[in-house]
């Protein structure tokens, strides 16, 4: 039981996904089912396919010269293929079809033209996924998807790196072998690589990023085996400085992928010894840089050196921040499983597959109020206000604005979303370095969201749902970030007709509470928590008080029922529950350190991989 409530806890808390979570995804990617949160999954009504009619795509293809046919499919802002080579691939039916290169590019491309227009969450897949999906079911077809993925999507658009992690995810699990060959297709010999990362960066960016995917998709000894000394050569050649900054920050978040396995972490660590200066150390000079790009690198670099690679000699950032004019921050304590929270606790950055979100610190009942968020990365990001009963479904694609009770905006597809609702509005789509205006009238129950000073008509959807606790809030897709300013420093785009407060201004925090530990901090402290045995299973901080019905499971808080659709323990919709006055006996608590198997699992030097890798979910009790 106590091991149970432990990794239940780890997994609500702090970052680690429980295996059910996954079997649960991977289940949902078998059915087609396109979940890659409300930001990418809501399809508007202005909406066409934009597959042809004709059935091109996917269709037997005759032996064709060089030049195509005008009758042949012209991928539309594509680079020109070099070959059409024809491909004997079997589809979900029975016989087999013939698809060219071209083929599969061009439904790459029409995959990444559609995911900024799909917004409806139960919308069935579009079938470009669905076709690519049928075509990588075979290992030879597998290898030509991947490679397309590779020549195909541009660096320019803003969702090319998410929906390269869409079609991995939703591509079927590669073998070995398939794996050798695209390694020695990609030929990542660090004379290649040397010498052809400054000259084609896309290809590069999308090859590190499907080498991240498949890091940290296959996991344990599969993963182990990807990272031959070729790719990590490939990886840490492309950490210098050199290098396109988005060449530079995707081979460190792979790198990162990768670490999630035990093996590859110790592999990756004993490399950055060997090195001094240290590449990472380098790299977080650009934290503050004026390029949004290199300061997505500082960023990332910071966050690894202090989450990942320990550098014994370097202080945490916590330990050298001076925190003293923050009374607000985004709340680590009130955050999805993988969001990234800087040191600070004013940035965030998302680089998984999920949709994550967070919270702030500081609730607000009454009043004006106003904050502002830089943009850094031009993707989706909903960006907004959220009360306490708002929900994180970042598995289900759910995040900030897509409930009753929050309210967010959507730069990237110049969309308001209430609700799980969108209205679209007449600002341009935002870039890096664009300021995003949020401000709050609860006397006259109305949210203005203003983008560089350019102000939207109000608001008064949510008001309907909530009328106060609300907190500033925000849900980010793949490989998106931004910076808040909740009144620490001054505002570029102030309200001028309106007095308002910031939260700055009236919020607090004590010292420990403004600390945001690194990850390894948090664990070392936690084998000191006592837990009672009638503690919530999920928050460990009220009483077991909720019976669920229908499935009849117990042993959580009213706090945490009301934030779940599903029951975490058999995952059957929950329809009602009922509070029982007590479901357990008092006890003086349990010392969860004496644990063994719990002691165990504190020790391992990569928690994630006990819950994401698929070779390494079983936890053993010597206690038996």
């Amino acid at each position: 039981m106590i091991i149970t409530l432990w990794l239940t806890y780890l997994a609500f808390h702090h970052g680690i996904v429980p295996s059910i979570t996954r079997f649960i995804k991977f289940q949902k990617q078998k059915a087609h089912r396109f979940d890659m949160g409300n930001c990418c999954t809501k399809k508007s009504s202005s909406h066409t396919d934009h597959t042809p009619s004709s059935g091109q795509i996917g269709q037997p293809v005759t032996e064709q010269p060089t030049n195509q046919s005008n009758n042949s499919p012209t991928p539309t802002n594509s680079l020109p293929t070099t070959s059409t080579q024809q491909l004997s691939l079997p589809t979900s039916r029975t016989k087999k079809t013939k698809t060219t290169i071209v083929d599969i590019e061009y439904l790459v491309l029409q995959t990444l033209a559609a995911i900024k227009t799909l917004v409806d969450n139960d919308q069935e897949a579009p079938r470009c996924i669905l076709k690519l999906h049928a075509i990588a079911e075979n290992e030879f077809g597998w290898l030509a998807v991947v490679k397309s993925i590779i020549a195909t999507i541009p660096i320019t658009k803003p969702l090319g790196p998410a929906v390269i992690t869409l079609l991995m995810d939703e591509c079927p699990l590669p073998s070995k072998s398939a794996m050798l060959d695209l390694l020695q297709d990609l030929d990542l010999s660090s004379t290649n690589a040397s010498l052809n990362s400054r000259m084609d960066v896309r290809r590069h960016r999308n090859i590190e990023i499907v080498l991240g995917c498949l890091g940290e998709k296959l996991a344990g000894p599969s993963s182990v085996s990807l990272l031959t000394k070729d790719v990590l050569d490939y990886l840490f050649e492309n950490l210098s400085p050199i290098h396109h900054a988005s060449v530079i920050l995707h081979s460190l978040i792979t790198l990162e992928k990768f670490s999630q396995t035990s093996e590859n972490k110790m592999t990756i660590c004993s490399r950055l010894k060997t090195i001094s200066p240290s590449p990472l150390g380098l790299l977080e000079d650009w934290y503050h840089h004026t390029d949004f790009t290199k300061r997505e690198v500082g960023f990332c670099a910071r966050w690894c050196q202090d989450n990942l690679f320990i550098n014994e000699k370097r202080k945490f950032t916590y330990e050298v921040l001076d925190l003293s004019k923050i009374s607000v921050m985004l709340n680590s304590k009130d955050v999805s499983e993988y969001l990234k929270i800087s040191a600070n606790g004013l940035e965030a950055r998302c680089d998984a597959s999920s949709f994550e979100s967070v919270r702030s610190t500081f609730p607000i009942d009454a009043g004006i109020w106003y904050y502002e968020a830089t943009v850094i990365t031009m993707g989706v990001m909903q960006i907004g206000w959220a009360t306490k009963n708002s929900k994180f479904l970042n598995y289900e694609g759910y995040g900030i604005g897509d409930d009753e009770y929050s309210i967010s905006y959507d730069g990237c597809r110049k969309l308001i979303w209430h609700n799980a609702k969108s209205n679209s509005n007449n600002h341009p789509a935002w870039k890096p370095g664009d300021i995003l205006g949020l401000l709050l009238d609860l006397d006259n129950c109305e949210v203005i969201f203003s983008l560089n000073g350019d102000a939207l008509p109000p608001n008064r959807a949510v008001f309907k749902f909530a009328k106060n606790g609300f907190l500033a809030a925000a849900s980010f897709m793949s490989f998106q970030q931004c910076e808040f300013n909740f009144g620490h420093a001054p505002f570029m785009y102030p309200p001028s007709d309106v007095q308002f407060q910031t939260f700055n201004y009236h919020g607090s925090l004590t010292q420990q509470e403004k600390i945001i530990l690194p990850r390894h901090k948090k664990l070392q402290q936690l084998r000191l928590v006592k837990v009672k045995d009638n503690s919530c299973n999920l928050c460990f901080d009220e009483r077991a008080s909720v019976r669920l019905e229908p499935c009849q499971h117990s042993g959580f808080c009213s706090t945490c029922v009301s934030q779940l659709e599903l029951c975490p323990l058999c995952r059957v919709n929950i329809t009602s529950w009922t509070n029982e006055e007590k479901l357990l006996p008092e006890t003086n608590g349990i010392e969860i350190k004496n644990n063994g198997a719990v002691k165990q699992v504190l020790q391992s030097q990569t928690l994630d991989e006990n819950f994401q890798n698929s070779d390494d979910k079983t936890i053993k009790d010597e206690n038996g």
